[in-house]
Order: structure tokens, then sequence, then C-alpha cells
């Protein structure tokens, strides 16, 4: 537990008992990105089950990205207005409701109206509780919401999936245990925000922050640019795996056990949170290159592995790909905590989350369409290229930018 030093004047200035509630923040994010990777293992016994096509599975992916992507264009900047806690109130709210149409759900219809109120409450969630973990950062160790903020949703993601696949292969009622656990948790979330104080002082204008305006302040954008190449390229890699990656392992490789399924998702996730973790420490502005490469070779080395069928050298690739990815969510996210002042931190979270997202889904609703089209592997080679050129990009950028910043310092006075 750590005490504040900060003015009485602030509101996270009053809030004296720092330790849990940034925990009990960490705990919320990692919970949110476990429900919404959680459907992924399940996409393939829907599929079983109901009957429909991959174009039908990438709608369902789709509809999840649209309401998440609204969802951070209309409400990204209202917990800067109205507070923390009654914008997290309402995001754990319709989470509960999503959570409740998926264990109700009998067909495709059901399952997309779930999937687009977790899209929803997913975006809203996490560009407050992104904030929150800011404003709780303790004074004493600056710069640990930018690890967090890194670390906790790679490893929701890793978690989620897993955790479904396990319950899927080895637990009973495949398509509903796994969103009863899910709702209990939501239920302790939900006394954790009544619990916690808040942390962002109110201000008005609330009403106008609701109309979707997407930017980056003129004096921050010098240290934005440099990261969105890097954070594009990764959370397009990321896409393939949490949509397609199971249909995957299971068409190309005939590894048809849930548990696998699920594995794929974690061996990529986790991999990117340990390594986020470790480097923790280091500068974010030195990790953008090295995450820019480790993405390429290690997607690289996943291609050849799907070409040759050769399930080691794919799983080499992505634990490859995973480190870059780590590294790549650290610098970017550490670099989004650090730049924004406490007024700018739901508004510029929103910022991130957007890019991300967009990255995230454009090409992997791509990807299903192509899949139906055109086969699964075709469609995993073409995008795992397109992935390798983004990154490729990415480290030209990131190296240019580097060297311009090198000549121009002699410059300064």
């Amino acid at each position: 537990m750590t005490v504040t030093t900060e003015p009485a004047g602030t509101t996270a200035g009053r809030i004296r008992l720092r330790g849990p509630y940034f925990a009990g923040v960490t705990a919320m994010i990692m919970l949110f990105l476990a429900a919404s990777s959680a459907p992924s293992p399940l996409y393939v016994v829907y599929q079983q089950l109901w009957g429909f096509t991959p174009t039908v599975l990438t709608v369902v992916f789709a509809v999840y990205v649209v309401g998440l992507l609204a969802s951070l264009l209309v409400v990204g900047a209202l917990s800067d207005h109205v507070g923390r806690r009654p914008v997290l109130f309402g995001a754990i709210l319709l989470e509960i409701v999503a959570l409740v149409l998926f264990v109700l759900a009998g067909d495709v219809v059901v399952l997309s109206v779930a999937r687009f109120l977790q899209g929803v409450a997913t975006g809203v969630a996490m560009t407050t509780l992104g904030a929150a973990l800011v404003d709780l950062e303790s004074p004493g160790a600056p710069g640990r919401a930018g690890v967090v903020n890194s670390v906790a949703p790679t490893t929701g993601l890793a978690l989620g999936a897993l955790g479904c696949g396990a319950l899927v292969e080895f637990g009973p009622a495949p398509t509903r245990f796994v969103y009863a656990l899910l709702l209990a948790g939501m239920g302790l979330a939900a006394v954790i925000v009544a619990l916690m104080p808040e942390t962002s002082a109110r201000r008005p204008g609330a009403l106008a922050s609701l109309r979707p305006n997407v930017g980056v302040p003129a004096r921050l954008r010098a240290e934005v640019v440099p990261v969105v190449p890097v954070m594009i390229a990764s959370w397009a890699l990321s896409g393939l795996y949490l949509s397609l990656g199971p249909s995957v392992t299971a068409g190309l490789f005939e590894l048809r056990n849930h548990l696998v399924g699920g594995f794929v998702v974690t061996l990529l996730c986790g991999t990117g949170a340990a390594t986020a973790f470790l480097l923790r420490s280091r500068p974010v502005v030195r990790l953008l290159a090295p995450a820019a490469a480790l993405l390429g070779l290690g997607t690289l080395v996943t291609l050849l592995g799907v070409m040759t069928g050769l399930i080691a050298v794919a799983a080499l690739g992505t634990v490859v790909a995973g480190i870059g990815f780590g590294a790549a969510a650290l610098a970017t996210f550490g670099t989004f905590a650090r730049i924004a002042a406490p007024h700018e931190r739901g508004a510029l979270f929103a910022v991130a989350f957007v890019i991300s997202y967009v990255a995230f889904s454009v090409p992997a609703v791509a990807a299903g369409f192509a899949g139906t089209a055109f086969g699964l592997r075709i469609t995993a080679e073409v995008y795992a290229l397109v992935v390798v050129a983004l990154t490729a990009t990415a480290l030209v950028l990131r190296l240019a930018l580097a060297r311009a910043a090198r000549r121009a310092a002699p410059a300064c006075p």
C-alpha cells in the first residue's frame, strides 16, 4: 500500500491507499479482455452447432468491433467530465447483459447482439480503466501505469482464450459455463467500483464530449506519430490470431482439440504479456524498432510453418512474434501514459484504442470473407505477408525518424 504525497487540491491527490485500487483496476482490465477473447475458441463450436460459414463468423467478429469502435468514438472522453466510476458502472452493467445473452444464445442473431453489446462495454471500460490507472499511479513509481496498460490487456486476452479452450474441452456446458464464471467476475468488479473513490474531478462539457471527435493535441503529435505504425502492425497480427487462429489450427493442422485452439491465442498474447513485464524498465522509445523487427521475423517464421505444415515452426514463429507484440504494446501504451495530462487521459486512451482496434479488426474482417472465397490457407498466407509489409514499413519509419532526431540534436541549444 502506498500513501499519496500529491497536493490535496487534485482529486487523485486525496486518494490515500492507491495500491489496492490500482490492483483492482488492473484486475478489471484483465477481466474485460478475458471476456472479449473467451468466444474465440467457441467459434468452431458455434459453427458445428449452427452450421454457418466463415463469412458469418466474420460478421459476428465484425459486430463486436463496430460496437467497440462506436463506444470509443462516442464515450471515450466521457469519464474526463463525469468521473471514472459512473462510466465504469455503465460498462459493467452492459457487459453483464451481453454475458447473459451469451448464456441464452441459440442462434447467430443472439450471438451477434451479445458480441455487439460486449464490444460497446469493452470500449467504454478500456479507455476509462486505462485513464484510472494513470490517476492511481504512485508518484514514487512513474511509468507503472504504462506497463500495466501494456501487460494487463494481453494477459487478459491470453487467459480468456486459454481458460475458455480448457472449459470447452473438459468442462460442463461448453457454450455456457465460461460465461457464468465471467458473470461472477463482473459482479466482483461492480463491488470494486462501488468501493473505489472517484479519481477524476467533474468538468463541464460532458454532452459535448459525446460528439465523435478523435484527435491528438498538437503538442503531443510528435511523440504519437512514431508509435502508430508499430501499433497497427502488432494489432493487425493479433486480429488474425483471435478471429481465425483456432480455425486455422483445426483446418490446416488438423488439431481439433479446443484447448489447443485457445492455446494458439495464448501463445501470442501470453508471450506478449510476459515480454512487456520483463522489459518494463527499458525506455519505451528504444523498444519501437526491435518490436517491429521481431513482429516481422516471427510472422515470417509462422508463415513458413503454415506453408510446410510444421506445427513446431509455426509455434516458434508465434513466440517470436509474441515478443514483438509485447514490446510494441509496452512502447505504445507506455508513450500514451507518459505524455497525457490528467484532463486528456480518457480522450487520449480512446485514440490509442481506436487505432489499435481498427488495425485489429479491418484486416481480420477482410480475412474472414477471403477465407470463404479462397480458403483458409491462402488467406492466412496473404494476411501474414501483409503483416510483414506493415512491420517493415514501421521499422523503416522508426529508423528514419531516429536518424532525423540524431541529426537535429546538435542544432538544439
